[in-house]
């Protein structure tokens, strides 16, 4: 944003009542999207199943347990190696696997070993699947296990496929009709969208709607950062845009919550739909963007965003737009100092990203920041059912965290200790006996005296922590020290 655009917000305020009002209305918004994204960890989940009974069941025998229902079974199940085995009120007896089921030629007696002649059969009849922990998922609801299980593996693929042409194709959308406009249809679109997925009828129409539901859930959320952004004056522009992700990182949370209390897919799909449904009244108010309306010469529009902003945040005396306008002129002018085309002010597109080397590797560089960081955090996420332990649990923290990393402002919300999962992970990195310090601001990398290791200064006050190869122990100081410090000192602690 040009310097001389800060004129409106030294005039009206970086962060008063009105930007408020309309920043935690927009990013409460980003909830949804946060809930989108992650809520196919439930409801794609594959519980344990075994090919349909063929008939009525009179015994099942699994290894040395005979039990008297399916539903009994599911405790013992350890592998999918393993099978059961069922006598039919008509004396035959069947074994079920996973994905075939076999009839014993010779139904003599009921024993889980068998080196008879066996005869296999498909499982056309279905499958029986363990309900203990979910009453229907989409795997359940369609059989998508066996041959089918690759179309399970498709429903979040096809999801970031969305992310990905919403993202590019309602950012550009944005800059020709208004962010307004772009922000009430994505976010009634992804009401409508997330209800309609509980409504579908069969697989296909389920990936399609997703699929739509994908590109208006990215779309908002690209829309929405640049939106506050334009609303936010730089000294609080830093930490306002940050912390938009903070309620994505909630959004998380809300589907571990949800899930947890909710254990059939269509009925969570609703419940996770319905969540945000407060915005939707709502974001019809919320005006355009005063930056956006002197782009497309709209100034007496402009003027009375202006106004309004000067109401709510009570400034007697805000700056006009003409004062905007010159002082946005001057800086095209000051930008275009020494180019031999001012003749007229360019329009440009994507691909001026690429337009020299420089700008293009600083490019290239980001996009591979933002693909490494999502995919590691996207596959940490998306596989938290697989962690062991409880799986709503595991999301819900991995929500927190997020949060968690955002700042030192997020930093300051949240226990600052909950990190020491992070940092023990990573313990063994470090050389016993070093007492390192972290100083919150991004200064430099800084290096251990007497090891040599390495590591970057985060933060604005010093965290040292202690770290050996079995635990860590770790203390808040009070005051800014030297980030290089003896590793002598570390006895100490």
């Amino acid at each position: 944003m040009a310097v001389g655009s800060e004129l409106l917000f030294d005039s009206l305020g970086h962060f008063g009542r009105f930007q408020a009002c309309v920043y935690f209305a927009t990013v409460f918004q980003a909830m949804s999207c946060g809930i989108h994204y992650l809520a196919s960890v439930f409801m794609a989940v594959t519980p344990k199943f075994v090919c349909a009974i063929p008939g009525n069941v009179s015994s099942i025998l699994f290894h040395n347990s005979s039990k008297s229902s399916i539903e009994d079974i599911w405790t013992l199940w350890a592998s999918a190696e393993n099978y059961i085995v069922v006598q039919l009120e008509n004396g035959e007896i069947w074994e079920l696997d996973q994905c075939s089921r076999s009839k014993r030629e010779v139904s003599l007696d009921l024993t889980y070993e068998y080196e008879g002649n066996k005869s296999i059969f498909s499982c056309s009849d279905g499958f029986l699947y363990d309900d203990t922990n979910w009453k229907s998922t989409v795997v359940t609801q369609w059989d998508l296990v066996c041959d089918r299980e690759w179309l399970a593996k498709l429903i979040q693929p096809t999801f970031m496929l969305g992310v990905l042409f919403g993202a590019v194709i309602f950012g550009d959308i944005a800059d020709r009709v208004g962010r307004q406009r772009v922000i009430w249809f994505t976010s009634t679109g992804q009401f409508v969208f997330g209800i309609a997925v509980a409504f579908t009828f069969d697989y296909y129409s389920f990936v399609i709607v997703r699929f739509l539901l994908a590109m208006v859930s990215s779309g908002y959320l690209v829309v929405a950062f640049v939106y506050v952004t334009e609303f936010v004056g730089i000294k609080a522009r830093t930490w306002a845009s940050m912390h938009v992700h903070a309620f994505f990182a909630m959004g998380i949370m809300v589907v571990a919550l949800v899930g947890f209390l909710v254990r059939t897919w269509w009925v969570y799909q609703i419940f996770l739909s319905v969540a945000t449904l407060p915005f939707i009244l709502c974001c019809w108010m919320l005006p355009e963007t005063p930056f956006w309306l002197l782009s497309k010469e709209r100034y007496r529009d402009a003027q009375k965003v202006i106004h309004i902003m000067a109401r709510w945040n009570k400034v007697s005396t805000p700056c006009k737009v003409s004062e905007l306008y010159s002082a946005q002129q001057d800086d095209l002018v000051s930008c275009r100092m020494g180019d031999s085309d001012t003749s007229s002010t360019k329009k440009h597109n994507i691909l001026d990203l690429f337009c020299n080397w420089h700008i293009a590797r600083r490019t290239i560089t980001v996009w591979l920041i933002w693909f490494t960081g999502s995919l590691g955090y996207y596959v940490f996420s998306l596989s938290s059912v697989s962690l062991g332990g409880n799986e709503y649990l595991n999301l819900f923290l991995i929500g927190s965290q997020y949060i968690n990393y955002l700042g030192k402002y997020g930093w300051k919300i949240f226990n600052r200790h909950s990190i020491w999962p992070y940092i023990s992970l990573h313990s063994r990195t470090i050389p016993n006996n070093c007492k390192i310090t972290c100083c919150w601001k991004w200064k430099h990398d800084v290096s251990c005296r007497k090891c040599g290791c390495s590591f970057l200064c985060i933060s604005e006050k010093c965290l040292d922590f202690h770290a050996t190869c079995l635990d860590i122990a770790w203390v808040l100081v009070a005051d800014e020290q030297d980030p290089a410090m003896e590793c002598s000192q570390a006895s100490s602690s």
